[in-house]
């Protein structure tokens, strides 16, 4: 028997998990017709063979067609549901792990153009900034009819066998009654917090009522709102408290905040730069308060945090969600005394940012995540030994690396500069994201390991790749910004990795013209920005940084709006001139033929990056394949095997920004995808 506190069992009424480690629940939008099907399952599946005592899925299934989910939820309102869920738990089950199901109606949280476009309905019209949707003032036939909805759908999650439900409060329907910021109704549904709470006493005993007193029912809610006018910390605690009295539920799940806008989200679900387990401290005092089993999880990445949450009486069960995400083998190495192995998660929150702009939860440098069904989160020995030569140590690089050197070839890698980290390290100079330069870091640590030799300060030429005698070579060179778009003017202008590494001093006024809408230019502002500059940021697009999405956003703006910062959409930067010791700059519009003008002392450009394919293209006529790769194979998890020279002495790939600009999570998965098989 362990004595870390963390692999200590929890016995939670009649259900004994087998450590103190959960994952929350949480909605990777991985369901198949509001389904938990193939995909869905082996992502739980994973992480609860590798040891996770207790994973919670959804986030949250719909309980009513008029909850139209709007991040491809689970629909628990179908009868078909029962069975997919039925197959989740029984292999999560046959792993040891405890499996748990969240359920919501979502009220104003949605859209009426969404499923069956019914009214989005709430205890008041007052609409939610984050999905726009004024709402219908709900009825009492509306209320009849979504208590009954809550029972059926605990019912069908009891007859899949989960070991118990969740209901979600915090922002959802159920909260919605309890806030006074969206409840306006007279008595018995709104007034006092008696008639507040009166909506999920309603759910939860006509749950009890049809799935017995036995089953496991939680709530998930926030004890502050932490917003003016709204569920202060001490009415937070005196609805715990009645929580916990009440007999209907058997733990309480704590966050603090609000989510209905995006800084709100952003500070209940911290990204990096924030502060690690900012609602811990907080968790605990409702634990104490109560002395009833308490769960949470904010931004709780790591074991050390983890381990001391439930050391230290703070909770019973402590969730790391996003953590699993990027490493559903926490676990497992934690009781194999392998923490040190652990991939960490980064806090980019590229996971949560996809599924706010409808796609899949990815985890930024660890693509396996969602991918379960075709790509591996361990890597198996090859049957024979390569030599593998790898040119650039960037993500992309160092991911090749890795993944071949744990194949078990002998791996040789050329970088130019002096260490590793490609555009990361123009990225970490941000003090607030200098935590990507774990993603570079915890590759290395795994290379060094395995004796990959890592070749510094060297420009690798078609000679020296070809003395290192390889098997397979993979270019990894990534690209250099491109900043020649203008009719006129372009040696008048900046990239932004020129701010971004100090090659170029801020200027005083300064126009950035940003036609990738990723973070390069809007780090550019804040590095500027900080100096007391002017900065405006134009764009062509209809929104500025597109590519940034809503969550990460918020720290720069945060910084940009308290300074001289201005935005201006759906203009595109045409020419700059030089006029005396300033920049005439020329913008010119997609919408029509306009012109303005901007006086400056310094334009930058932003407009990604082009490849660094020489070397790609002096070796691509002496290699096996003739560097052509088989998509087909590429997306379906298959072997490469393209032979259009038979006399090459080597097979040949480029991978990530030495093909296209994308960003770091396409330029691992192409290393992930390729070297598997190798």
């Amino acid at each position: 028997m362990s004595n870390d506190p963390l692999l200590q069992p929890y016995r939670l009424k009649h259900l004994t998990l087998r450590n103190r480690i959960m994952i929350t629940s949480h909605e990777p939008a991985y369901p198949e017709d509001g389904m938990p099907k193939g995909r869905y399952r082996a992502y739980h599946v994973e992480r609860a063979k590798a040891g996770v005592a207790l994973t919670m899925t959804a986030g949250s299934a719909s309980v009513s067609r008029d909850s139209p989910p709007v991040f491809n939820n689970i629909l628990a309102w179908k009868d078909e549901v029962v069975g997919w869920m039925k197959q989740l738990t029984d292999e999560c089950h046959d792993h040891g792990a405890a499996v748990m199901i969240q359920l919501t109606h979502l009220g104003r949280r949605t859209r009426w153009d969404k499923g069956d476009w019914l009214p989005v309905l709430a205890p008041s019209h007052e609409r939610e900034a984050a999905h726009r949707a004024f709402p219908k003032r709900i009825e009492d036939w509306d209320i009849a009819r979504i208590v009954e909805d809550f029972a059926d759908a605990a019912e069908r999650m009891k007859a899949s066998g989960v070991d118990g439900i969740e209901l979600e409060a915090y922002g959802h329907l159920l909260e919605q009654f309890w806030s006074p910021l969206t409840n306006d109704l007279d008595a018995p549904w709104g007034g006092s917090l008696d008639n507040r709470l009166r909506f999920t006493f309603d759910v939860l005993r006509a749950i009890r009522a049809r799935c017995g007193d036995g089953f496991i029912v939680g709530l998930r809610y926030t004890a502050d709102q932490d917003l003016p006018g709204g569920m202060t910390r001490e009415e937070g605690i005196v609805v715990s408290q009645k929580l916990k009295d009440s007999g209907l539920v058997d733990f309480l799940n704590i966050i603090k905040g609000h989510i209905d806008t995006d800084p709100g989200l952003t500070d209940v679900i911290p990204i990096q730069g924030m502060r690690n387990a900012p609602h811990l401290d907080f968790a605990g005092e409702i634990r104490a308060a109560t002395g009833f089993p308490t769960f949470h999880a904010a931004k709780i990445p790591d074991v050390a945090t983890a381990r001391h949450a439930i050391a230290a009486g703070k909770l019973d069960m402590v969730g790391m969600t996003r953590a699993h995400m990027a490493d559903p083998h926490i676990v497992r190495k934690i009781v194999e005394g392998r923490e040190d192995d652990i991939r960490p998660c980064v806090g980019a929150n590229y996971c949560l940012d996809r599924i706010y702009q409808g796609g899949l939860a990815f985890c930024l440098h660890n693509p396996a995540t969602g991918r379960e069904e075709t790509m591996p989160h361990s890597i198996p020995a090859a049957p024979a030994k390569k030599r593998v030569t790898i040119v650039g140590a960037g993500p992309a690089g160092v991911e090749a690396a890795r993944v071949a050197a744990e194949r078990g070839h002998e791996v040789t890698v050329f970088e130019a500069a002096d260490r590793p980290g490609g555009q990361i390290r123009l990225t970490a100079r941000d003090e607030r994201r200098r935590e990507m330069t774990s993603i570079i870091a915890w590759r290395m640590a795994q290379c060094e390991k395995k004796g990959v030799s890592f070749r510094f300060n060297t420009y690798a030429d078609a000679d020296t790749v070809l003395a290192t005698e390889p098997d397979e070579v993979i270019v990894a060179t990534g690209g250099l910004p491109h900043t020649e778009v203008l009719a006129e003017g372009n040696g008048l202008v900046h990239s932004a990795w020129d701010i971004l590494s100090g090659d170029v001093k801020p200027g005083q006024n300064v126009l950035i013209f940003d036609d990738a809408g990723d973070h390069s230019a809007l780090q550019a502002a804040d590095l500027i920005s900080a100096t007391g500059a002017a900065v405006e940021i134009v764009t062509p697009d209809r929104s500025f940084a597109p590519e940034v999405m809503a969550m990460n956003l918020v720290p720069y703006m945060r910084n940009l709006q308290k300074r001289d910062t201005t935005f201006t959409v759906t203009w595109r930067l045409l020419a700059v001139a030089r006029e005396g010791n300033r920049l005439r700059a020329t913008l010119g519009s997609d919408y029509g033929d306009f012109r303005r003008e901007r006086l400056v002392d310094q334009v930058i450009v932003n407009h990604g990056t082009r490849p660094l394919d020489e070397l790609y293209f002096d070796l691509k006529p002496r290699s096996r394949n003739l560097g052509e790769v088989d998509y087909e194979a590429l997306s379906s998890g298959g072997l490469q095997d393209v032979v259009r020279n038979p006399d090459g002495r080597f097979r040949l790939f480029r991978i990530g920004d030495a093909v296209a600009a994308r960003n770091t999570h396409a330029a691992i998965y192409d290393a992930l995808r390729l070297v598997k098989d190798l």
